[in-house]
């Protein structure tokens, strides 16, 4: 009896000896696999190569570019009929396996030789969140065997739950659609939770062939589909016989829309953004893709400055907007027209236009950089300069005038004697500090003082952008933070910040900053005048009235405002208008501003 029973226990102690050290080596395996995968917490990073979401400063999306999955169904909201029409049709046995489900690939191997066609397919969903999320869709068994031990390890530190939620808002399912809600809203315009039954029952069926069985494309063969997960899913237990005979009668009743965020909020900005990007990232970066872009601009500002282009542009004429941060050169508004759909021409970047007297900038810069005081007396008459004898508005003449008041006054030439006060090269070379001509040269010509070198908007508001922020001159930039595939930084705005350059120095800026505010408290700018703060601005008129310009700036943001025809003819309009229509603008938007005043000028 007792050598029985040391048998027994023989026999007993070797099998949990063989149980533990088969035990140990499958953990030792199962961790040597592992650390040669990927993490599954990568699989809540995903973004597919190519794509590129853009954000505004507040990250809310401007636009997504490339296969990008444009809307997700929040964790632990998915709801419960999506769930059951997709294992229904995509894997039945999702709650019992482990990541790969030997008894459905039999299953489908079986019905696929029986009707001699592929049917059935035999991966899981585990499976197909491996594939789509870490490979490629190459049929080769190098890949496959990766899958599988990618779905085993999956298995193993995500939930079920998990698991289906990241599949179901990934999954491609046809017509620019990446995952249950842009699938939803393709199709039916809809969001996941208000699908039904047959609706939720067509997107499942739509998986494993989005472009074969699409509605949109062939309406026969997604009824056909539909019908099939209808019945998978009544066979379930998850619909009643009732529910599936009058699910499979109903009519598709499609409402197809176009891809949320596929179009841009602000498309005049997200195509100079796309201009820019190679600046900051190298070919390859872009070409990899998923990127997520933090932008500088503020939606809630963009409409504001885009319904003051449309509701006050003079004459029916285009206009452009841009408004930029001193202190940093980050652009908040960028618009480039009153129409991106009609015109996509964008006057604010691209645009080459006859600044006028919004140019006076510089030569009265190089001035006071001179040492000439701002109450110094210049003879205000008719002159001529080798030929040119520019004329004041209105052939009206002050006499003696201070550079100040010359200034306030706009008056041409004055403007023009500072060329001969200065020279040439000290107006050009103070301009190209603050980012004018650097690329599109200015020349030793008289008519350069009031504006004869044609300059886009952006590049003229970036300059008065640098005198407001006491002579430091920022490159206007549109990013903030650029982020890689795997959520790396690529590009930082503070980490570059150190890359602006001083212009002038604090004296001279302040003292044209202070002339600058004198133009709008009683010159020529007094139309874009603030009760509640103060504004530092010029106004600039080209020959017959082609472009009204009017550049002005709180001490926190600068804004610059252009209205012209494209085709360049007279206006019968004054720059008034444009100061006027900045004003409307500044209006809805100064409450987000402390109420500040400029730093006063130490000449």
């Amino acid at each position: 009896m007792i050598q029985k029973s040391l048998h027994w226990l023989l026999i007993s102690a070797t099998s949990i000896a063989i149980g533990s050290s088969s035990a140990l080596v499958e953990i030792f395996f199962s961790k040597a696999i592992d650390s040669l995968l990927p993490e599954a917490i990568e699989v809540n990073r995903f973004r597919r190569p190519g794509t590129i979401t853009i954000l505004s400063t507040n990250n809310r999306i401007i636009q997504k570019l490339g296969p990008a999955t444009r809307e997700k169904v929040e964790k632990g909201k998915m709801p419960r009929l999506i769930k059951e029409a997709f294992i229904a049709s995509e894997d039945r046995r999702f709650y019992k396996h482990k990541g790969v489900d030997l008894w459905g690939i039999s299953r489908a191997l079986i019905t696929n030789l029986r009707e001699r066609s592929v049917s059935e397919g035999g991966s899981t969903i585990t499976q197909q969140l491996a594939r789509t999320v870490f490979l490629s869709q190459d049929r080769t068994l190098t890949r496959k065997l990766k899958e599988a031990a990618l779905s085993y390890k999956l298995e193993r530190q995500l939930s079920k739950e998990e698991i289906l939620e990241e599949y179901l808002n990934n999954v491609y399912l046809g017509s620019g659609a990446y995952g249950i809600s842009d699938a939803a809203w393709v199709y039916f315009t809809k969001k996941p939770s208000l699908l039904s039954l047959e609706e939720a029952a067509l997107i499942a069926g739509l998986a494993p062939a989005p472009s074969l069985y699409s509605p949109l494309v062939n309406t026969e063969l997604a009824l056909k589909r539909r019908s099939i997960v209808l019945e998978r899913m009544q066979e379930q237990g998850f619909i009643s016989p009732q529910q599936l005979i009058q699910s499979s009668i109903r009519p598709l009743n499609l409402k197809p829309a176009t891809p949320k965020y596929f179009n841009s909020a602000a498309p005049f900005f997200t195509s100079w953004v796309a201009q820019q990007l190679p600046l900051v990232l190298n070919p390859e970066q872009i070409e990899v893709g998923g990127l997520t872009i933090r932008t500088s601009l503020n939606l809630k500002w963009q409409k504001e400055g885009q319904k003051a282009i449309r509701e006050h542009s003079p004459e029916n004429m285009e206009g452009a907007i841009v408004s930029i941060e001193p202190n940093t050169g980050l652009v908040r508004v960028l618009i480039g027209g009153k129409d991106f759909k009609t015109n996509q021409f964008n006057r604010a970047t691209q645009a080459l236009r006859s600044p006028g007297s919004t140019f006076k900038l510089f030569p009265y810069l190089a001035a006071i950089e001179s040492g000439i005081k701002a109450d110094e007396i210049f003879i205000d008459k008719p002159m001529c300069w080798k030929g040119y004898c520019p004329k004041n508005f209105g052939d009206k003449y002050m006499g003696e005038v201070s550079l100040a008041d010359a200034f306030k006054n706009s008056l041409n030439t004055v403007a023009v004697q500072l060329i001969d006060k200065v020279g040439f090269q000290k107006i050009i070379s103070g301009a190209n500090r603050l980012g004018i001509g650097n690329y599109r040269y200015l020349e030793n010509y008289y008519p350069l003082a009031i504006g004869a070198f044609e300059q886009t908007l952006l590049d003229m508001t970036g300059a008065y952008a640098g005198i407001n922020n006491r002579g430091m001159y920022l490159q206007p930039t549109p990013f903030e933070q650029i982020k890689g595939p795997g959520d790396e930084i690529l590009w930082d705005h503070i980490a570059n910040k150190g890359k602006g350059q001083r212009a002038f120095e604090p004296k001279v800026a302040d003292t044209m900053n202070w002339m600058l505010q004198r133009a709008v408290s009683t010159g020529t700018g007094i139309a874009a005048a603030l009760k509640d703060r103060p504004v530092a601005g010029k106004t600039g008129t080209s020959e017959g009235g082609r472009d009204l310009w009017f550049i002005g700036s709180i001490p926190q943001l600068t804004t610059g405002i252009w209205f012209g025809y494209d085709n360049n003819k007279k206006t019968k309009s004054g720059s008034g208008e444009a100061a006027w229509t900045w004003k409307q603008f500044m209006n809805q938007i100064k409450g987000e501003f402390e109420v500040i005043k400029f730093t006063k000028s130490l000449n």
